[in-house]
């Protein structure tokens, strides 16, 4: 199964965006309840996924908005332009509106895809800029498929079961459909200063680092060391605790984490790499994202 090109609404000179069937309304990931998963398909839907970035990021969060994100209250980058926006919608807040577009309030989830043929034609993916990918792409990953997530956010009345079961939903769907192999990206503590968040770091080191076949490395000058705590003195439980919700999502699933962290200074947040074999997410996952109601 493929998807269609690009809507001509969204700027995507080369096709490299999905979009609604034509003539029709958008197809659906799945639905629970008022909430509805897709693909946005419009400039107007993506330009909701970064009003609910930037309400996240910069109001909530401790990110440092520029003149221009300040001024449009959106968070932007390039990657926009061409990368897949997966957005949850709660028709709840539509005000009767359905079809081709909903307002920007009924968005309250997203996440951005950029897949390996999309990133190689506009300069590659955005977590090169924080870890050493290249390695894993061209050796253990020579062949495969790649996908990165990011930019992943939750209106706070949403952060709960059904939003992100929705939203790991339709990802299992972009996977299906694109015939996609790994999946990786970066997750994020809130706080720059490694040292106060020494245990879960060291946890994660201990426990969950990525094998040698797909083992991925933080820059060399971005480099923060996260084995800061000897494992032997590790309270699993008590480090499981000070994990953020999405870390313990993707750990449950059966994700590897690179070694090193990154701080970004920008968003005010301490980064580590996931990564997810497609064939080695953990079977209740797939089992559970898999059967989500399309209709």
């Amino acid at each position: 199964m493929t998807l269609p090109h690009a809507d001509a609404t969204v700027a995507d000179p080369e096709g490299t965006r999905a979009k609604a069937p034509a003539g029709g309304a958008p197809a659906s990931f799945g639905r629970k309840g008022t909430l509805e998963v897709r693909l946005a398909h419009t400039a107007g839907e993506i330009d909701a996924a970064q009003a609910l970035r930037y309400r996240v990021f910069y109001e909530e969060m401790s990110a440092k908005p520029d003149d221009e994100a300040r001024r449009t209250k959106r968070d932007v980058d390039r990657f926009d332009s061409f990368c897949d926006h997966l957005l949850v919608f709660d028709h709840a807040l539509a005000n009767g509106a359905e079809g081709d577009e909903l307002p920007t309030e009924a968005v309250v989830g997203c996440y951005r895809l950029l897949r390996q043929e999309v990133a190689e034609r506009h300069g590659g993916f955005y977590t090169a800029s924080e870890y050493d990918i290249a390695p894993l792409l061209e050796g253990r990953g020579k062949g495969l498929r790649f996908l990165e997530l990011g930019r992943s956010c939750v209106l706070a009345p949403y952060r709960n079961k059904p939003t992100v079961e929705l939203l790991w939903h339709g990802i299992a769907r972009y996977l299906e459909i694109h015939n996609l192999d790994v999946m990786f990206g970066c997750a994020s503590f809130e706080g720059t200063d490694p040292e106060a968040l020494a245990l879960p770091l060291s946890y994660l080191y201990h426990h969950h680092l990525t094998p040698p076949e797909w083992y991925v490395r933080a820059l060399p000058e971005r480099f923060a060391e996260m084995n800061l705590i000897p494992k032997e003195k590790i309270n699993p439980r008590e480090a499981w605790r000070e994990l953020p919700p999405m870390i313990k999502g993707y750990l449950r699933a059966g994700c590897y984490i690179g070694d090193g962290a990154v701080v970004d200074e920008q968003f005010g947040t301490t980064d580590v790499l996931i990564l997810f074999p497609v064939t080695q997410i953990a079977e209740r996952y797939r089992t559970k994202f898999g059967s989500t109601s399309a209709g």
